[in-house]
Parts: structure tokens; sequence; C-alpha cells
């Protein structure tokens, strides 16, 4: 067997990112986390961290760190039927949207006891990838899968609306939504991933007699709510989660540009298929709160 502790060192330098920060976080002399390593590698006969600025796992790393985080799950799944088990809370890594985050998943992780979050925030599109590197133990994504080894649970659709303040559309939108008045107006978008906003303005465009080619030309603002802000204040339309625009469109602060053109991105929750019953408790609150404000799917629909 290999040592935890060796595991625990290997896990904490990868997502600290030194040896440093690494042995801060254990407690222990930064001596003791070089010993840990050199020991770890030597018995697997692979290097598995790449020393650098920062130090980051090889792949071989990667997959020992999602086996360390395996255990974790599974050692505090017994703690609950073994009492005397019992180690404290279990150090549990997601990667989840900034939207959802935003708007239904804190009451799940609040409703559920006995982990130690660990949220990697990133889009819905990509989140996925963290799950496939062995990076986090769990992920709200867009993407159905197959992953191997990995369960995928649907949660339903989080719908997006197209909106502005109502000064913004009047001064860029007076004439009418199209291809030539979308490519002039300023948008926001959350990163480089994010692709929401052309993607609604491809399909504006696409209906039109003659379609043309859409290039936005946008404001880069990587958080949820400035975002809700910033349609707000006039800075750009944006597309924007229809739970957490409702308030302001109903107080007539903002205004949606089609209401006849919405985008419904589908979500799943991933996560290794060995830790499931570990996770259950989390599932289930992940299930409930989506529900509550997630667009229900035919996938995500309660079996009969």
């Amino acid at each position: 067997m290999l040592d935890p502790n060796w595991l625990a060192a290997l896990s904490a330098i990868h997502r600290r990112g030194s040896f440093e920060l690494a042995a801060a976080d254990l407690s222990v002399t930064q001596s003791a986390v070089s010993q840990r390593i050199r020991a770890l590698e030597e018995r697997v006969g692979l290097r598995l961290i790449r020393r650098g600025q920062p130090c980051t796992a090889t792949p071989e790393g990667l997959r020992l760190i999602r086996h360390f985080d395996e255990i974790t799950l599974l050692e505090s799944q017994l703690g609950n039927e073994l009492p005397a088990l019992r180690s404290g809370s279990a150090p549990l890594r997601i990667a989840v949207n900034a939207d959802s985050l935003a708007s239904w998943v804190l009451p799940a992780l609040s409703a559920c006891e006995g982990f130690l979050f660990d949220l990697v925030i990133d889009d819905q599109d990509v989140s996925q990838a963290w799950l496939r590197r062995g990076e986090v133990m769990a992920a709200i994504t867009s993407q159905p899968g197959p992953l191997q080894g990995c369960e995928t649970v649907a949660l339903g659709a989080l719908r997006y609306l197209a909106t502005a303040s109502p000064d913004f559309a009047r001064r860029w939108f007076a004439g009418g939504i199209r291809a030539d008045t979308l490519s002039h107006a300023l948008s926001l978008v959350y990163s480089a991933q994010d692709r929401l906003q052309q993607n609604w303005a491809e399909r504006i465009a696409a209906s039109e007699p003659t379609p043309q080619r859409v290039v936005l030309r946008s404001h880069l603002i990587a958080s949820s709510q400035a975002f809700i802000d910033a349609t707000l204040l006039g800075l750009g339309w944006a597309m924007n989660p229809e739970h957490m625009a409702r308030p302001h469109i109903e107080a007539g602060r903002m205004q949606v540009l089609r209401p006849d053109v919405v985008l419904d991105v589908p979500l799943y929750w991933q996560f290794p298929r060995l830790v499931g019953p570990a996770l259950a408790p989390l599932t289930a609150e992940i299930r409930k709160a989506a529900a509550a404000v997630l667009i229900p799917t035919s996938e995500s629909a309660p079996e009969r």
C-alpha cells in the first residue's frame, strides 16, 4: 500500500503550487514534504511532480491524486457507519460553473454536512475536463459524457435571456436587433470560453433573409454578479440566467431583448462511480436545488 502521507504531500503540492505552501498546509517542514515525494516517486518509479513555478503533477501524479481523493471520501463514509473511525469532514473538490454557483448550487452545499468544499470555478463547457484529469471528484458540466468510470445525473437546463438596460436597448437597438446592430453594440463575456453571447447572436443572424457573420465587441467580466451589475449600468448587453435577471426585469431595470429567443444550457452532475455512495447525500441535495431553479428536460424528469 502507498503511504497516505506521501499521497497527501503530492496532492498539496499540486493544488498549492509549491513545496513550501504544501508544507504549511500539512503542518510539516518543507524538507519532510520533499522526502515524502522522493519516497513516493521511488516507490512508483515515475516522476510525479514537475518542479517549477508553479509545481504541477504529471499525468501519473494526477492519477494518484484522484486515488487519494477517492480513498479519503470512502474513509469518510466508513466513519459515518463506524463512528469510532470518524476523522472529521472530508475534503471535496468540485468543478462548477459560475452562474450555477451564483444562482442555485450554494443552497445544496449548505444543506450537506461532512465535507470541506474546494470549488474550482470554470465554464460549464470545460468543467468535465477537470474531472477527466482527476483534479476534482465531481463536476457540474454541460457535457453529458460518457466519461469512463463516472456516473452522470441530468439536472435540467439553465435558461439564459439576452438582456440589457432600457437605456442601452434604446441607444443600440432602436432600429431592431439584427446582425449589424449586434456587431456594433458592446456585449459582455465571462471568459475566453464563454460563447453564450456569440451563440445567441448567431441564432439571430441565421434567422435573417440574408444571414451575416456577427463579430461581437465585448467587455471581459469574470463574475456572475458583476455581469448583472454591468448589464444594469448599461455597460453592454449579456446573456444572464433567468433566475438572476427576473427580479430586475420585473422592476423595469432590465429588459429582455428577444423574449422568443432563449438559450437553455443542459447541466449534468458527474462523479466517479466508485465514490457514488459517499456522495449520495450531496447528490440528493444537488438534484433538489437544481429542480427549484432549472428548466426540466426529458433527461432530468423523475422516473415514474
